[in-house]
């Protein structure tokens, strides 16, 4: 079972996202918290294996309580969901140590999928809002990773990351168990020196492996 927390400011949202989630036979929500504060007292309690973290709450926000919670629980994922999809709240909430980050009106389905994919380790972006973190992240001076050291299967992997596939899709569409590809992405991650697929996505479109759109 995939436990969760909700944290959001309305009970009726975190009441949909319950009955929801508890409809699926490996998720099971196991707390509530509706602010930032209480959603850091419930982990203590509870410890949460996924945190749905609102973006927007009075008092401690879901920026300032993903960064406390990633910081004294390094096994929870939070996943942080928005009505408002502005690059700069993507940005954020990545910085602050979610794993990944969704607009409010997301299907159902992904949201539960979403879960899934944050509770196995990966990060999730939603694809229209790529484009808003590519440009936000891809300016400056920084470094570009370098890419020359990857071989042509670790390019190819880093490619198909970049245009939004889980391992599991990567290695159905190569051919290969989820474990050699869990194989190339540890170490195309270690010679790019990134952190998590989100970075991942923004060194390929740097380096024009991909481009918007495809």
């Amino acid at each position: 079972m995939i436990t969760v927390l909700l944290v959001d400011d309305h009970a009726l949202v975190r009441t949909g996202y319950r009955l929801m989630l508890n409809a699926q036979p490996d998720i099971s929500v196991v707390g509530e918290a509706n602010n930032g504060v209480e959603a850091l007292a419930r982990c203590r309690d509870l410890r949460p294996e996924v945190v749905i973290m609102d973006l927007h709450m009075p008092g401690m926000d879901g920026v300032e309580a993903t960064s406390a919670i990633v910081a004294e629980f390094a096994r929870t994922k939070v996943l942080m969901l928005s009505t408002f999809d502005l690059d700069e709240n993507v940005v954020a909430a990545l910085r602050a140590g979610a794993d990944g980050f969704l607009p409010k009106d997301v299907s159902p389905e992904d949201l539960i999928e979403a879960v899934r994919v944050v509770h196995g380790g990966e990060a999730v972006v939603a694809p229209r809002l790529l484009t808003a973190l590519i440009r936000t992240y891809v300016r400056g001076d920084r470094p570009r990773a370098k890419i020359d050291g990857l071989t042509a299967r670790e390019r190819e992997v880093l490619v198909l990351i970049a245009k939004g596939l889980s391992n599991a899709e990567i290695a159905r569409g190569l051919d290969v168990s989820p474990s050699t590809v869990k194989n190339h992405v540890t170490a195309l991650f270690a010679k790019i020196e990134v952190r998590d697929r989100a970075q991942a996505v923004i060194v390929a479109y740097e380096r024009g492996l991909v481009s918007p759109g495809e």
